[in-house]
Parts: structure tokens; C-alpha cells; sequence
């Protein structure tokens, strides 16, 4: 049985066990609390509260943005938030064996301006960042549109893989892997390469007044051509990214 003084100092414990796991608990109105999933215990017996893994990889995102003053370079917030989310995703799957390049393509914004951002992970720096096209199905000046069927002439969202070089119709040429079935998994069949181009770049901007697109490829202006496909060949993370609704609700990648 226990006595008056035992449940005393049992009750004791657990509110003092509590007050330690976490405060923010207490108050429904704390922004933590709805962080909060669990505990360790640390070396000296006590408990830390941990954050979800959700709220981790936001943080970590927002962090390494300011850090390497990723805006100063035109890459949008939210864009770089995702092909974070994703790449930690596909890194936790063992999906890389390149790990320490991550590429992205911002198609929220305008084609006349460079939006195709590759970023050092281990440097923490932007090795380059240069104009890249979008397919003549999916815009004129801003992409609007995108789609993973044959002949749409279209870009397609979401995440791939870099895979081997070749030399085709438009010289040195990088096939990539589209990850998310429905939406980019027809890559290759589409013959959806990185690939160098005229119709793209600083000289045809400033002749023509915007630049030129693709059949659906994410074509670079052919003297950046070597430099992009060198760098993320063989086994990197390329992001394609749009604010499109039905892509950011379907991915699996995102969402899983």
C-alpha cells in the first residue's frame, strides 16, 4: 500500500518531470508546442525536447538561405526551402551519390532572368547561377503550364536525379532522371536532357528581347554548357520548381 507521504512524493515527480520536458506544453498558445514530438535523454538523466523533422528541415533551410545570402543571388524563399525538403528526403533514401551539389531551377520567375542556381552544400556557396528555358508549351515569358506527357512540348516540376553525358544533336548533353512518378517519370522517354543552346542567354536576350525555349528541356546557354553538366553529373539533386498547387500537393517527395 502506499502511504500518504509516498504519494506525495510520487506526484511531486511527475510534476516536476513535467515542468522539465518541456514548459511550452503548458501553454496552448506556445508556437513550440505544436513542434514538440518527444524526448531524449541527455548524459546527465535529463530530458531535452526534440523538434519534428518537419520543423528541423525548415529551420535548417531558412538558415542556410540568410547564410549564404541566397536571395542576393535571385533564388526565391520558398524554392529553396522545397528542393531542401526534397534533397534531405532522397539523401535519407540513399538516393545520391553525389551529395554535396544541389541544383535548382526557379521557374516561379521570369525567363530573362538567371534562374538556375547551382549551390556547393559543403562550401555553402552558389557556384553558379545562370539563365536556363523552359518548354514552349508551358509559357511565353513565365512558365505557367507543365506536364509528363510525350509531344506537350512542356516542362515538368519536381525532382530528378543527374545520370551519364553523351554528345547528341546539341553537342555535350546530360540525361537526369525524373524521381516522381505521374508528374516527371517520362524524362527519359520525352528525351528531357540538360543541353546547351543559342536560344538562350545574355547575347540572345539583349538581340531578341527574351529569351528562346525548349521542347521541354532545361537548355542553358551553351558557354555555361560544360561547367553545369561537369558540375552536377553523376548522381546529384535538380530541382525544378513552380508554385504550381497540384505539383506541391501530389509530390511524394514533399509530402511523404
Amino acid at each position: 500500500m502506499f502511504t500518504r507521504s509516498k504519494i506525495k512524493s510520487v506526484s511531486l515527480a511527475g510534476l516536476f518531470f513535467l515542468f522539465l520536458v518541456s514548459p511550452a506544453l503548458i501553454s496552448s498558445s506556445s508556437k513550440d508546442a505544436a513542434a514538440v514530438t518527444g524526448f531524449t535523454i541527455n548524459k546527465y538523466g535529463l530530458p531535452v525536447v526534440q523538434k519534428a523533422d518537419s520543423v528541423r528541415i525548415v529551420d535548417e533551410a531558412m538558415h542556410l538561405y540568410d547564410s549564404m545570402r541566397l536571395r542576393k543571388f535571385g533564388l526565391s524563399r520558398k524554392a529553396f526551402q522545397y528542393a531542401w525538403k526534397g534533397y534531405q528526403r532522397l539523401l535519407q533514401v540513399g538516393k545520391l551519390n553525389k551529395k554535396d551539389v544541389l541544383s535548382i531551377c526557379d521557374f516561379s520567375q521570369s525567363s530573362k532572368r538567371k534562374r538556375l542556381f547551382i549551390i556547393d552544400l559543403e562550401e555553402k556557396k552558389v557556384l553558379l547561377s545562370t539563365f536556363v528555358a523552359h518548354g514552349r508549351g508551358s509559357g511565353g515569358e513565365y512558365a505557367r503550364s507543365f506536364s509528363n506527357s510525350p509531344e506537350s512540348h512542356k516542362s515538368s516540376l519536381g525532382f530528378y536525379i543527374t545520370r551519364r553525358t553523351y554528345y547528341g544533336d546539341h553537342g555535350l548533353s546530360l540525361k537526369i532522371e525524373g524521381l516522381e512518378k505521374g508528374i516527371n517519370d517520362l524524362a527519359d522517354e520525352r528525351r528531357i536532357v540538360i543541353h546547351g543552346s543559342d536560344y538562350v542567354g545574355s547575347k540572345y536576350l539583349r538581340n531578341n528581347g527574351s529569351n528562346g525555349r525548349s521542347f521541354g528541356c532545361p537548355a542553358v546557354p551553351k558557354k555555361d554548357t560544360e561547367k553545369v553538366i561537369h558540375t552536377i553529373k553523376g548522381g546529384s539533386v535538380l530541382f525544378i520548381y513552380h508554385p504550381a498547387k497540384h505539383y506541391l500537393t501530389k509530390s511524394r517527395i514533399l509530402n511523404g
